[in-house]
């Protein structure tokens, strides 16, 4: 008896899925399209999700492999730079013109800061400037030595960069009071 009650509670399930003055048979028709529907947008999803998933995981492992190469270019760049130290060191132990000596170590320090220019980083200004707190970082105040210095950059303690736009070091100032 419970076989015929529950046979037809799934009769009653299907019939109550036809649309009114549909016969059975395409109820049961449409139960089935629709069931096919299911599995097909089931699959989509599956697939989306899987997709999904490998796209995050090779995303983070890009992400992984850029932090760790992420300084390559900037070393490939300052080789050079490192190399024309060496030679300097190698040339200055038996050098005798301290001017000569002087003008290569200028010439190196140019072009280092060149090279991270070109990378970059560019030198905040800071001296005879208003002070920005976006910018400096007052180390003190001072009595500013004339009216006008009132508010401003009297002196530069260690230079302030940027990178790209991004303060990566604000410069250290004294401030005019």
């Amino acid at each position: 008896m419970e076989n015929e009650q529950n046979l037809n509670n799934e009769e009653q399930v299907h019939h109550q899925d036809a649309l009114p003055g549909e016969p059975a048979e395409a109820a049961e028709k449409r139960i089935a399209e629709l069931e096919e529907q299911l599995a097909v947008a089931n699959d989509k999803f599956l697939r989306l999700y899987s997709d999904f998933d490998n796209f995050r995981k090779r995303t983070a492992r890009e992400r992984v492999d850029l932090l760790n190469t992420a300084g390559e270019d900037i070393f490939k760049a300052l080789l050079p730079v490192v190399d024309d130290f060496e030679r300097a060191i190698a040339n200055n132990e038996n050098a005798t013109d301290i001017k000569a000596v002087n003008e290569g170590v200028q010439l190196i320090a140019q072009k280092f800061r060149t090279v991270l220019q070109q990378k970059g980083l560019q030198y905040v200004s800071a001296k005879g400037e208003v002070f920005n707190v976006d910018l400096h970082e007052a180390i003190t105040n001072i009595p500013a030595p004339s009216e006008d210095l009132k508010g401003k950059v009297v002196d530069e303690l260690e230079k302030g960069y940027t990178l790209n736009g991004k303060v990566i070091r604000f410069a250290k100032v004294v401030v005019g009071a």
